[in-house]
């Protein structure tokens, strides 16, 4: 085995654990995680806009804009005319999204941050450090992320399902 292997199989295992996951959410929900994203800040947000719910799950408006369209055809969620401002859009979740909101489990994260708080503080910076540091030797340090465990492109214009 090469010094590098251990390296590259807990990388890799890492990727499989997200792409498990996203799967068992899609599996047991019908949504991807970018559309339970979606769903989980219009709730979390009053009479959110597409604006407003890609600022709070930290993808791009493109982005957001597209998943609605594709989750508005699905019958996941409607946009509804602002009462006060015509030109605004509000987007709201249907009874349909809602039940499949409900049968979603977990977000990965919700399980890593659970373990990820247990450490002490100067674990946490040591693991922080670490996957920084890998980050950047993957070249990997200005792609646009956003701490959303989830397969797919990385990017401002990426066509998340």
């Amino acid at each position: 085995m090469k010094d590098y292997d251990d390296m590259l199989i807990a990388l890799r295992r890492i990727t499989r654990a997200i792409d498990l996951h996203s799967k068992k959410i899609q599996k047991q929900s019908g949504l991807t995680t970018s559309q339970l994203l979606v769903i989980e800040a219009i709730e979390k947000l009053e009479n959110p806009t597409p604006s407003s719910i890609a600022r709070e799950i930290l993808l791009s408006q493109g982005t957001v804009t597209n998943l609605i369209d594709r989750m508005e055809k699905n019958g996941l969620v409607q946009r509804e005319k602002s009462a006060t401002d015509k030109r605004s859009v509000h987007i709201v979740t249907t009874e349909h999204g809602m039940e499949r909101y409900k049968e979603a489990p977990d977000l990965l994260q919700e399980e890593f941050l659970t373990e990820f708080r247990k450490l002490k503080s100067w674990e946490q910076h040591l693991i922080l450090s670490s996957v920084e540091r890998v980050a950047t030797m993957m070249d990997a340090q200005d792609i646009d992320a956003s701490p959303i465990l989830t397969i797919g492109e990385i990017g401002t214009s990426s066509s998340v399902a």
